[in-house]
Order: structure tokens, then C-alpha cells, then sequence
């Protein structure tokens, strides 16, 4: 199932040690490490007062089943 918005994908270059750190954090929230990265950016940006749009919760289960009728 794709994303219902695109993505930006961008190259980052991480300390190790801080990488291993966001690593135990997010293994801790049971996400990925991309999701743990975004989830702290988020909280940095709120902290600082920048207003950002809630992301879109990507949708879960399985799809209605259709209709008899058609």
C-alpha cells in the first residue's frame, strides 16, 4: 500500500553514537528508526512553536469488501 502523500527523501549523515542512540530510543517506541527521526523533529518543532499540519495516519486493516449489489 503506498503512502497517501509522496515523501521526501533526503540523505543524512549521522554521528554514530547518535545513531545508536535514536536506534535504542525508537526499538523503546516499538518504530523504525525513520519513524523515530520524524516523531523527534516533530517535538523539536512543536518546543519552538512551529505550527505544523498533523501527518495523515496511514490506513490500517483491510479494505470494505464490495458490495453485492453491483
Amino acid at each position: 500500500m503506498a503512502d497517501p502523500l509522496p515523501r521526501k527523501a533526503f540523505a543524512l549523515r549521522l554521528d554514530p553514537a547518535l545513531f545508536a542512540a535514536i536506534e535504542r530510543s525508537a526499538a523503546g517506541d516499538l518504530r523504525s528508526v525513520n519513524a523515530q527521526v520524524e516523531c523527534l523533529l516533530r517535538e523539536a518543532l512543536a518546543r519552538r512553536g512551529v505550527k505544523l499540519a498533523a501527518p495523515v495516519a496511514a490506513k490500517r486493516g483491510r479494505p470494505p469488501k464490495a458490495s453485492e449489489s453491483d
